[in-house]
């Protein structure tokens, strides 16, 4: 039986490997254009989904609006905002259709994946690469010993933070005035 302390050595060392390989220019960019939207827009599906709806609420407690698409009190897209797609493979059939349909909208469109290659990219403005490994096998991809794509989500999710704390340092945006956007009706 592995003990804690081994998955988790592993664990932290694949993340370490995968996040330090992200591209900050793509980061930067996805930042820039977060910042330019009325509202950003969050698609994805399983796992994927849980990471951005964790995202979409930081960005929240940031004064962004973040809408996850399907939410009952989802607004219209508009030319004007952002629809950010989780999506690994980039050919998950829901996000293809939601990012198709963000861009009839005229709406900009920034995927984070895996594969730069992938259908998504005929829809996309931006993309950030998360190289964790995928079905092409790249050389640069980071092997993962986690079962199916956990690695991807869980960089999803720190990438979707390391986001957020880059913006609290550019705004210059002191940590305990954040407590006015949480939720009170706990």
């Amino acid at each position: 039986m592995a003990s804690y302390e081994n998955v988790t050595n592993i664990i932290t060392n694949e993340l370490s490997a995968t996040l330090s390989n992200i591209n900050h220019n793509d980061v930067e960019n996805l930042i820039d254009e977060i910042n330019k939207a009325e509202k950003v827009f969050f698609v994805g599906v399983g796992r994927v989904l849980l990471s951005l709806k964790s995202i979409a609420k930081r960005l929240a407690h940031l004064g962004v609006k973040t809408y996850v698409v399907g939410q009952t009190t989802e607004p219209a897209i508009t030319d004007k905002d952002l629809l950010i797609v989780g999506s690994g493979s980039g050919e998950t059939a829901f996000p293809l259709i939601i990012a198709k349909k963000a861009k009839q909208f005229n709406a900009s469109v920034a995927h984070i994946g895996t594969n730069p290659n992938s259908s998504m990219s005929e829809y996309t403005d931006s993309f950030v690469r998360i190289p964790t490994n995928s079905k092409l096998n790249n050389p640069e991809e980071v092997h993962s010993e986690q079962p199916m794509k956990s690695l991807f989500e869980q960089s999803l999710l720190l990438l979707g933070d390391a986001i957020a704390l880059m913006m609290v340092k550019e705004r210059n945006i002191e940590i305990e005035s954040l407590w006015e956007y949480h939720a009170n009706l706990e």
